[in-house]
């Protein structure tokens, strides 16, 4: 019998986690169900950083040139203290001295980042925003798509495609030819979020009364009952009187609303200070809430912040009392809008607390601007508080919970220190490590792990690849656990490390690769660039499929290590899988025969396969089967001495 809400929350274990003032829906908890989703937008680039679009996308109204105080886009600068690297702007120095710098989503790490918050303060679920991806904006949003795909399977944070379709002219076919042709492919992912065992796919902006919304009920009702019809969970980001009517809906759509498996409406513009909050909680949404549940659909509305510039986030208490409300009118799920909306000054990401940490002469507010100190990650943490008490882990409160700094109360707990910490595998260029897991009186939510004193990553298991290390060089490992709240344990013991000489360095390291097919944006080159995040993956449904290496000429080798993404989310899977050599590129020999490697997260996501001893220029992987995913999969492809 398939499980329902209603069947959930008659277990006292579901009672613990759903409040019960609400009427039932008919999903059960899923990755959007029960859960906060945060919208994410990944448009910004940066002149230099070698995206396609190469220019200040969306920092600047003239992309061309450099943000300025007369070249401007957004209203509130980010904390860019984490980051690891920063583009100069044409803006003067920081009030703390600080060159004002900005970040682009087209790094990985600045994606990473990002989505490392989310896993911290508990954000579930990121609805990547897509717009028309067929103009000169599209190769960039394809490759921010990927390092979206990367970074939520590193750091287990689950993602969705959010198509926005204002001012797609042609969006009936393009829309089911891009999800055919490319996002699609994303749903291979661990990390992709599903509802009810289906992808979770959601269309904002059907309904809407402008310009940039044209289409007709019938028109956008086909496009989503196609979506239904790939087998998607598809929700609709309608307007806010998509049932009442009003000036801001077309007429005639309520058929086309129900069609939808979850209905989110658009609060953006439709109220500022919490008093407007409770007004629409009565007028729209206790309304909205009671037919969602007539028509078996989910319910999930918007939680903004508040716009920095308009002076309307109160310290939190606005965003607190929208939190309260959906939750007591029983939602299903809760939509933050945004994560990163700079432009908008919207956003919930790490910003500047105060005038130290703007640019002096940008004539922007930060988080303190109604005289109340905040932390950069003041709404953060609210959002951390907020999905807890969605989850009914809190108790419904009127009153936020969370001080706008951090000692005021609220959690102050920090995890314990994490034990045992090892290290399991080490080579001339890695080590892998492992620890006991700490606890916390809420929750761990990760952990930090440094190498002589300096962050090389984090993690939400207890393990973890450190790669890209020197030959010959001693390090020393320590790790730290977090909980939602921004409370760190103590630095756990060391555990030391010397790694291998460089003779036994990675020989396949950077060195030029070839294939016989890879997906989207998986190709071979991520399997040799040290990046254990980034990844190869063959055509799907296709095996036999290979993946080979050229070491630049003749050279000995005795060994092969492979290995998947380290994070848990990457479950364990067996690859059946054989290795051959050549000197020419032409005739290759069996070195090792078929057989089954079993890649487990548990003992870092690696496996070793030895060769006979001898020289060779070429080395091939041959992949037959895979117990995780039709295809063959490698993060990173070793070669050794």
């Amino acid at each position: 019998m398939e499980i329902s809400r209603r069947t959930f929350l008659g277990t006292t274990a579901a009672l613990s986690l759903f409040p019960t003032f609400g009427a039932l829906a008919t999903s059960p908890p899923g990755d959007v169900v029960g859960k906060v989703a945060v919208g994410y937008q990944g448009w910004f680039a940066c002149a230099g950083d070698g995206a396609p679009i190469n220019a200040w996308w969306h920092w600047s109204n003239v992309w061309e040139q450099p943000p300025s105080p007369s070249n401007n886009w957004i209203n509130i600068w980010p904390d860019m203290r984490e980051y690891g690297r920063g583009y100069p702007t044409a803006y003067a120095a920081l009030g703390n001295g600080q060159p004002a710098t900005l970040f682009s989503s087209y790094d990985q790490q600045a994606v990473d980042t990002h989505f490392s918050w989310m896993r911290q303060y508990g954000c579930d679920a990121a609805a990547l925003q897509r717009f028309n991806p067929n103009g000169g904006e599209g190769a960039t949003r394809d490759a921010v798509a990927a390092r979206v795909r990367s970074s939520a399977e590193k750091y287990g944070v689950k993602f969705y495609i959010m198509y926005d379709v204002s001012g797609w002219a042609t969006m009936q076919p393009e829309i089911k030819a891009d999800w055919t042709a490319k996002m699609s492919a994303h749903t291979a992912s661990p990390m992709y979020a599903r509802q009810n065992g289906k992808p979770v796919v959601c269309i904002w902006g059907f309904g809407f009364s402008d310009g940039n919304h044209p289409w007709d009920a019938g028109t956008c009702l086909d496009v989503i009952n196609w979506f239904k019809g790939q087998g998607c969970y598809v929700i609709g980001g309608v307007p806010r009187e998509w049932r009442v009517g009003g000036a801001g809906t077309r007429t005639g759509f309520l058929d086309t609303y129900h069609a939808f498996d979850m209905i989110s409406p658009w609060m953006v513009g439709a109220i500022k200070n919490a008093d407007e909050s409770d007004n629409i909680y009565n007028a729209i949404n206790v309304g909205d809430q009671a037919d969602c549940n007539a028509h078996g659909i989910d319910y999930q509305p918007c939680v903004l912040p508040g716009e920095v510039h308009a002076r309307q986030r109160a310290h939190g208490d606005f965003m607190w009392r929208q939190f309260y409300n959906m939750v007591r009118v029983g939602a299903q799920g809760i939509y933050i809008s945004m994560f990163d909306e700079y432009g908008e000054g919207n956003q919930i990401a790490k910003s500047a607390e105060n005038s130290a940490m703007l640019p002096t002469n940008s004539g922007m507010l930060a988080l303190d601007e109604d005289g109340t100190p905040c932390s950069s990650d003041y709404y953060l943490r609210l959002t951390t508080d907020g999905g807890r008490m969605l989850k009914g882990q809190i108790a419904l409160t009127p009153t936020r919970p969370t001080p706008p700094v951090l000692g005021g109360g609220g959690d102050t707990q920090a995890p314990s220190v994490p034990s045992g910490l090892h290290v399991t595998a080490h080579s001339a260029t890695s080590a892998t490590l492992a620890w006991t897991a700490a606890t916390d009186n809420v929750g761990v939510t990760g952990y930090r792990v440094f190498a002589n004193g300096t962050q090389v990553g984090a993690t939400a298991s207890t393990s973890f690849a450190a790669n890209g290390l020197t030959p010959s060089t001693a390090y020393s490992f320590t790790v730290t656990a977090q909980d939602a709240a921004g409370n760190s344990s103590p630095v756990s013991a060391a555990a030391s490390v010397t790694t291998d000489p460089g003779g036994n360095a990675n020989l396949a390291l950077n060195r030029p690769t070839a294939e016989s097919s890879h997906t989207q944006v998986y190709g071979s080159g991520n399997a040799v660039d040290g990046d254990s995040g980034s990844y190869w993956e063959s055509a799907n449904n296709a095996f036999p499929q290979w993946l080979q290496v050229d070491l630049g000429g003749s050279t000995p080798v005795s060994r092969v290590v492979l290995a998947l993404p380290p994070s848990a989310a990457w479950g364990a899977r067996t690859q059946t899988l054989s290795v051959s050599g050549s000197s020419d590129g032409s005739t290759f020999t069996t070195l090792a025969g078929s057989a089954g490697y079993t890649f487990d997260p548990n003992t870092g996501n690696t496996v070793t396969v030895p060769v006979p001893a001898g020289s060779r220029r070429y080395v091939r992987l041959t992949f037959t089967a895979n117990t995780g995913w039709p295809a063959g999969q490698v993060s990173e492809f070793q070669v050794y001495a």
